[in-house]
């Protein structure tokens, strides 16, 4: 009788874990669910804009702003908004992982692109470098997973623009050895050898250039990031690369018309690429009311002041800042939500499957955060709310970072393959061509 007994307390105890594993439904608390994930797993955010805010801040002199107190009570200058960064708020966020991205401006150009964007990383270096208590540099995974397991913020770099490389390849090797483990291959505009998603395709995808880039960064061990290019862009490198590719900070089309986002046919390529999609929380990007307000400002802004003679208010700043200020008021800013990040992650996962969907905020790069997702803190929430809506502590422990880090383990293991059959490119644009 008492094993019978025994057997059922048992079996019973059994579903019990069971029904914990199996999502939010059955009321657990998903506050401590989460706890023990990110316990056992690293939440990796794919992108974060601090460097070139401490750069345009403070000229990169790291001593004037100290990160180990909430940088959220430090007046932001004029025009801008408080950072969204610092390391008690990691702490809070559970981050165990930060792509700092090294961006700088897409105008920026030739060797002086190549200058900053080695300043840029020279300070996250020094960044990390000022907390080694909370802060270590990491090269590969296994990093990751040991820097995690140390209690401190495991500090990747990412390259936001291949205009940052000058069109060398031998620039390229020597980003990845200084630390760059990503290199998103446009900005906002279309490099000599790439179409970028927000601006007039002149390639229509890569140029012959373009392909000898994918393949060298498969080579070397660097991700391919696919955020900022277009359509084209996308299809090519997919079918290009030999490794799995990123986006580090991009949401789905089929929620927001937006360039910047993933159409489905897309996520379907990136699905059996085995790559992951890093899903944004920019406002614009998540929520088709933010991105037509956008618009519209845009337009009223250049209906008072677009030179040289077409403007209302040309050669009128002050009412030209006076007419955008009423319109302004009269029509109050959007914001977008954290239910529909939400909503972005549940789509990717629909088209590309749960193995490629993760996070890539672009904190400190955006200035209208969605509600219930202002800074780095906020993490939890999102992750939280997905466990609300039936996500398993397994789906839950891959999208916050088990799916970056098998793939950044499958381009570690292309690399290592690709090096023994394949020396150095040296290709340059000018032999290789610009038009495909």
């Amino acid at each position: 009788m008492n094993r019978i007994i025994s057997g059922i307390m048992a079996a019973a105890l059994i579903l019990g874990v069971g029904s914990a594993a199996n999502g939010a439904a059955n009321g657990d608390n998903t506050t401590a669910r989460l706890e023990r994930v990110l316990a056992a797993t690293p939440l990796i955010d794919g992108h974060n804009d601090l460097p070139w805010e401490l750069r345009s801040r403070s000229k990169g002199r790291l001593s004037s702003i100290d990160l180990a107190f909430d940088t959220s009570q430090i007046p932001p200058p004029a025009g801008e908004v408080a950072l969204m960064t610092d390391i008690p708020r990691l702490k809070a966020g559970h981050v165990g992982g930060q792509f700092w991205s090294v961006w700088i401006p897409a105008t920026t150009r030739g060797f002086e692109a190549v200058q900053v964007t080695m300043e840029q990383i020279d300070l996250v270096k020094r960044l990390v470098a000022l907390y080694p208590a909370d802060l270590e540099m990491a090269y590969t995974a296994a990093d990751i997973r040991r820097i995690h397991h140390a209690h401190r913020v495991a500090s990747l770099i990412g390259i936001e623009g291949g205009h940052q490389i000058n069109n060398s390849l031998a620039v390229l090797r020597q980003m990845y050895d200084l630390g760059a483990r990503y290199m998103t291959l446009t900005h906002a505009l279309t490099t000599d050898w790439a179409d970028s998603a927000t601006d007039a395709p002149k390639y229509h995808g890569l140029t012959p250039f373009g392909v000898e880039v994918i393949h060298e960064m498969n080579r070397i061990g660097m991700l391919v990031d696919l955020s900022h290019v277009s359509a084209d862009t996308m299809r090519m490198a997919l079918q290009e690369s030999a490794a799995p590719v990123i986006y580090s900070h991009s949401s789905a089309r089929a929620l927001v018309d937006h360039p910047r986002n993933v159409p489905d046919d897309v996520l379907r390529l990136v699905g059996a690429k085995g790559g992951v999609v890093m899903v944004n929380f920019a406002s614009g990007y998540d929520s088709d009311e933010v991105r037509h307000w956008d618009a519209d400002r845009a337009a009223e802004n250049a209906r008072n002041n677009t030179p040289p003679f077409d403007g209302l208010y040309i050669g009128q700043p002050d009412q030209a800042k006076a007419a955008l200020d009423a319109w302004e008021a009269s029509h109050p800013q959007p914001r977008a939500t954290l239910a529909q990040v939400a909503d972005h992650a549940e789509h990717i996962r629909m088209i590309a499957g749960i193995d490629h969907v993760g996070l890539g905020s672009d904190f400190d790069g955006i200035s209208n955060t969605p509600i219930g997702l202002e800074a780095v803190d906020k993490f939890p929430a999102l992750l939280r709310e997905l466990m609300r809506r039936g996500w398993s502590d397994a789906d839950i422990a891959k999208i916050a970072g088990e799916n970056v880090l098998r793939v950044m383990s499958e381009a570690e293991k292309v690399a290592a393959r690709l090096r023994t059959v394949r020396a150095a490119s040296e290709a340059v644009i000018e032999t290789v061509g610009s038009q495909h």
